[in-house]
């Protein structure tokens, strides 16, 4: 599949009070064109920096891109400057929030700021931009949209707001939909109707996007690859099936325990990750995992473990995948969870068993 996005050994910190913050330390990925790459990992991993970095939206001081480049559609958006990635924000990059209510503007009608895009960047005068403004909100699933093009956004619904947000984003067409955890301030109904627009825009319009989540459960339905990070790395990757049915690191197994289940039989307190992410103004010497990592060996302390690779599109950075480490298996509230998984699933899926 043809790239559309790569980004190569990112680095991005934040100068505070206490010291320097390394937020995004060495991360690299990439996204196909059509294909939703969704970054999932515990507040505080990188996740949200690495997307509005993309956008180039850091507050620059504090901010500071230190090293990396950001290929997309074939131009590094490291060298470009403001004015040039005021032309590519909402035009070729759109970008929906996590809070639409202060994403958008409330002293502006909704209408009106769909319209700005349109008239921006698609260079429509004011008639056209309004029509195009009711079928964009049409589109989205908003109801009355000739009523609703000039009602204020406190006069949305929460649902609606997000909604409305979708649709400045996508006015443009752009080729890049970057969703920093959409659906995080929805009730779980709306959240899904939500996540099912945007897979039914997406086939419609071939967008590729980048879904920022800390929920497993949305990235099942959502995504084609998965990134999982953890204190400003990516430290497994690999597609949607690898990630659940085959997961290699650790802390990929600690997220996938701690998925809160319905089934009946569950009757244990739900499994948390011991310990808490790392101080980035001075990242620990080896595996930043380490100091939770049940597992972890001598080498954890002292080397930061590489990429290693596991098929062509599965890759996981912990020295258990090295060939003289011993054996380990995923812990059993693991398997667990892909036993569930799995017997919903259509394709057989195989869980090992410990020898």
């Amino acid at each position: 599949m043809e790239k559309l996005l790569e980004v190569k050994n990112l680095e991005v910190s934040f100068q505070t009070y206490g010291g320097e913050v390394q937020a995004v330390r060495g991360v690299s990925f990439h996204v196909n064109k059509g294909e939703t790459l969704a970054i999932v990992g515990e507040s505080g991993s990188g996740k949200s920096v690495t997307s509005q970095t993309i956008m180039r939206l850091i507050p620059t001081p504090p901010g500071k891109i230190k090293n990396g480049q950001i290929i997309f559609d074939g131009e590094d958006l490291v060298k470009k400057t403001d004015k040039e990635m005021e032309q590519i924000r909402g035009k070729d990059i759109g970008m929906i929030f996590q809070d639409p209510m202060t994403s958008l503007n409330p002293t502006m009608k909704v209408g009106k700021q769909i319209m700005e895009v349109l008239t921006k960047h698609q260079k429509m005068d004011k008639s056209a931009a309004k029509e195009r403004a009711i079928e964009l909100l049409r589109l989205v699933g908003i109801p009355m949209p000739e009523k609703r093009v000039n009602q204020y956004p406190h006069e949305f619904s929460g649902g609606m707001r997000q909604r409305a947000m979708i649709a400045v984003a996508l006015a443009s067409n752009p080729k890049l939909l970057i969703a920093d955890e959409p659906t995080t301030a929805l009730d779980v109904t709306i959240q899904a109707q939500i996540l099912e627009l945007m897979k039914d825009l997406q086939k419609k319009m071939g967008t590729s996007i980048i879904f920022i989540t800390h929920d497993l459960g949305v990235v099942a339905n959502m995504a084609d690859r998965v990134a999982v990070m953890y204190a400003g790395k990516i430290v497994e990757m690999g597609t949607v099936d690898e990630i659940f049915y085959d997961p290699r690191h650790p802390y990929t197994w600690g997220l996938l325990a701690s998925m809160p289940s319905l089934d009946s039989d569950d009757k244990k307190e739900l499994a948390a990750i011991p310990g808490s992410p790392p101080d980035l103004t001075n990242p620990p010497k080896g595996d930043a995992f380490a100091p939770r990592n049940p597992y972890a060996m001598k080498i954890d302390f002292e080397l930061e473990p590489p990429m290693f690779k596991i098929s062509d599109t599965h890759y996981a950075a912990t020295w258990l995948l090295h060939p003289d480490a011993p054996k380990v298996e995923p812990p059993e509230a693991v398997k667990k969870r892909l036993r569930k998984l799995s017997s919903n699933y259509p394709q057989p899926i195989i869980v090992k068993e410990s020898e």
